[in-house]
């Protein structure tokens, strides 16, 4: 009976060994060969200081930058999801009327969606360029620039979403860094 518990526990040691440290050791050994940037969230450096990742979004919520889509987890990678509440929810309008007023945002000139309501993941970097370009005259005005000043950097940063589609989007983080670069914000 005891050679048989012992012989168990072996058998759960070598598979704990095996599947969980074997392979997420491969895993990083693979993914360090395949994908060296990728590897660590693509983590983006300003003067040897760690700002953010290109691949994450971060909360930015000063006038003078470009903000990203809400996130129903606060921005915290170790939390990603989305809120689960359904479009009829009350509370969805309730995160999105101060969301609107920040925006600047009136039945005149409604906000695009994306930036009052959450992605799925609560951490995508990018918006549309649409979205960013709705922000260019409220980051102009913080920056003491000319609107055309924001939208050349939005324009300068766009990429296309996929092969064929005509929209384009834009990496906050790496738009916002590039606005501080162009037009630098008083603090």
């Amino acid at each position: 009976m005891l050679a048989d518990l012992i012989a168990s526990l072996r058998i759960a040691l070598a598979s704990i060994l095996v599947c969980v440290v074997g392979y997420a050791g491969a895993l990083l050994g693979a993914a360090s060969l395949l994908a060296p940037e990728s590897r660590l969230g693509r983590l983006l450096e300003i003067d040897a200081q760690v700002v953010g990742a290109r691949d994450l979004a971060q909360a930015f919520t000063r006038p003078e930058y470009i903000w990203p889509r809400p996130s129903a987890v606060d921005y915290a990678a170790d939390a990603t999801g989305g809120s689960n509440l359904s479009p009829a929810n009350p509370q969805i309008r309730e995160r999105a009327e101060p969301l609107l007023e920040a925006l600047g945002a009136t039945p005149e000139n409604p906000a695009p969606a994306e930036l009052v309501l959450a992605s799925g993941s609560g951490l995508d970097p990018h918006i549309t360029e649409a979205a960013a370009i709705f922000q260019a005259d409220r980051v102009a005005r913080a920056r003491g620039v000319t609107p055309g000043v924001i939208r050349e950097a939005i324009e300068a940063r766009a990429r296309p979403i996929g092969p064929g589609d005509p929209a384009r989007v834009v990496n906050v983080l790496l738009l916002n860094i590039d606005l501080d670069r162009i037009a630098p914000a008083g603090d």
